[in-house]
């Protein structure tokens, strides 16, 4: 990973990291709600990695969609948080 500062688009929808752009997290969201998500996002990947470690396929697959359910809920997946009908401010 690089040691670079992570940037953010002019338009705050996205966050620039070792020149690759993705979808920031929902700014609006309630900072409970966030830490709570980071934390199952966090526990999430390590069970991906332990569970590839093992070569448990089966507890990988459940892990990645811990993973992707904590992404959505964070707004960096699933409807675009700044859309109507995302999961944000619909401006």
């Amino acid at each position: 990973m690089s040691s670079e500062p992570i940037t953010r688009t002019p338009d705050g929808r996205y966050v620039v990291i070792d020149g690759r752009r993705w979808r920031a997290t929902n700014p609006n969201l309630p900072e409970d709600i966030r830490r709570t998500l980071v934390a199952d996002l966090m526990k999430a990947r390590r069970d991906v990695g332990a569970a590839k470690r093992k070569g448990d396929e089966t507890a990988e697959k459940e892990a990645r969609e811990r993973v992707h359910a904590a992404k959505v809920g964070l707004g960096e997946r699933g409807p675009k948080w700044w859309e109507e009908g995302g999961t944000g401010d619909k401006g």
